[in-house]
């Protein structure tokens, strides 16, 4: 499968800090009680990592809960990272664009690549995926930073978007496709965060 092109035709195959968005979908108490520790701690520590870099290089974050009457709020160690000019949205949809206001955020920041983090990785990670993939984005789903309760569900879920066009990365590739050309004050912050 050949790479999508932006409107600007440039290829998308590395992620480009200028024209990301990263989304943090359904880190939520309920769910997260449920997980595996060690798959807890790995998409936390990554998930952490790509807020504090999207924070130094300006990107616009977006985070949904799902239904959080049901499956509780944000994770607090998630979301205490949250700058304030993050936009948080519930919704009771599986896929972050049936929210509202959501499309209508996303298309207002130019922005056309989508860096997925969350869970589950085959429910409402997926489905926003491919609904985003549909409308034009690039979309990356960070397969350290994403989880479900089955490790066969994960599997099968980061297969299919990966036979779908969604390309699956990791977050240290994240992190320094971002920063490639950034002056080196800023590459030496975002490395550090990695120690």
């Amino acid at each position: 499968m050949s790479p999508t092109k932006t409107t600007a035709g440039n290829y998308t195959s590395l992620c480009d800090a200028g024209n990301s968005v990263l989304l943090i979908i359904d880190i939520q108490t309920e769910l997260t009680a449920v997980m595996p520790a060690k798959v807890l701690a790995r998409l936390q520590r990554n998930t952490g990592l790509l807020i504090n870099t999207a924070i130094r290089l300006s990107l616009p974050i977006f985070a949904a809960e799902r239904s959080p009457e049901a499956l509780g709020i944000m994770e607090p160690e998630i979301r205490k990272l949250l700058p304030a000019a993050a936009k948080l949205y519930e919704k009771t949809s599986f896929s972050c664009t049936g929210a509202k206001n959501f499309a209508e955020d996303l298309t207002s920041t130019k922005r056309k690549q989508a860096i997925l983090v969350g869970m589950e990785a085959h429910v409402c990670v997926l489905q926003t995926a491919l609904d985003l993939y549909n409308r034009g984005y690039a979309v990356f789903v960070v397969a350290d930073a994403v989880c479900s309760r089955q490790r066969e569900n994960y599997e099968t879920a980061l297969r299919r978007l990966g036979r779908a066009g969604i390309i699956i990365c990791d977050a240290e590739s994240v992190l320094f496709e971002w920063i490639r050309g950034a002056d080196e004050t800023l590459s030496r912050e975002v490395q550090s965060l990695l120690r």
